[in-house]
């Protein structure tokens, strides 16, 4: 079944409106470190006409210490008015997996109060596997436009907001990360990050939310994971995963069932995981 919902747009759809002056495509894949791939390389080689690439490592707190934590406000706004992103612009984010990293992209722009923002569900391999047009190349320059941002701080969690959480029956942690990171079996991707998860987390790895096409499962299906995880789709989440990129899947899938308010952990496993302070938890969930 095809979705209809204003978070998640088809390949069809797209191909549809891709000279729409109000649409802006944004490329926004990332990859993990050992991966050792260059998405912005990628993207010059390949990528949907008229696409402008949206580096989640380049937009983001870079003084930090942790991975692609969320841009201030005046970097984001300065970052996608250059792109020739404004406030009444429909944007879809894509990727080269499939749906991954632009589910982060996605949850990024509505943090700054920015709703008219999808997802292509497939991203770059189905459209390649209908055999639609690519371009190559640096992104075509486009105007700049000024885009204001209105921040939606209920969308974010940070460490001792997640502190605070551990044991409240109210809201669910969930952890998109893999099974054997979540138990503690197999050690993170980051060198130097303890293994396990927070106490009383439920474990809902991302692909058990995707079609082995790569596009999301279907409502009843999703409904299925998250029942199967132990996740009540009714009740608040706030998701969580290595570095805030795949809890974002998290909160797409939530928001396609009815709860656009699922909260990111934004510093992830990669903060959490870092002090030696913080409660871990290892084996099932």
């Amino acid at each position: 079944m095809a979705w209809n919902s204003p978070h998640l747009v088809t390949t069809e759809w797209l191909a549809d409106h891709l000279a729409d002056p109000d649409v802006a495509i944004l490329d926004g894949s990332w990859h993990l470190p050992p991966e050792n791939r260059d998405a912005g390389a990628e993207f010059c080689l390949r990528h949907i006409p008229g696409a402008q690439f949206f580096d989640i490592n380049a937009i983001a707190d870079v003084a930090s210490g942790l991975p692609h934590m969320l841009p201030s406000d005046a970097q984001f706004a300065d970052a996608v008015g250059r792109m020739g992103i404004g406030n009444g612009a429909n944007v879809v984010v894509y990727d080269t997996r499939g749906l991954f990293s632009a589910a982060r992209v996605w949850w990024t722009f509505r943090v700054m109060g920015h709703d008219r923002v999808a997802v292509l569900d497939g991203g770059l391999p189905k459209w390649l596997a209908q055999g639609r047009a690519v371009a190559a190349g640096p992104a075509r320059k486009a105007p700049a436009q000024t885009f204001v941002v209105h921040r939606n701080n209920g969308l974010v969690r940070d460490l001792a907001g997640v502190r605070a959480l551990l044991g409240s029956p109210a809201v669910q942690l969930v952890d998109a990360r893999p099974t054997p990171r979540f138990t503690g079996g197999q050690p993170e991707p980051r060198p130097g990050l303890t293994q396990g998860h927070m106490p009383g987390a439920r474990n809902l790895p991302f692909t058990q939310l995707l079609n082995a096409n790569g596009t999301l499962k279907s409502e009843a299906d999703l409904r299925s994971a998250l029942a199967a995880a132990g996740v009540d789709a009714a009740k608040p989440v706030v998701a969580s995963c290595g570095s805030g990129v795949t809890a974002s899947m998290v909160a797409l899938a939530l928001a396609l069932l009815g709860r656009p308010d699922t909260a990111v952990y934004d510093g992830s496993w990669a903060e959490w995981g870092r002090d030696a302070g913080n409660p871990v938890a290892t084996g099932p969930a």
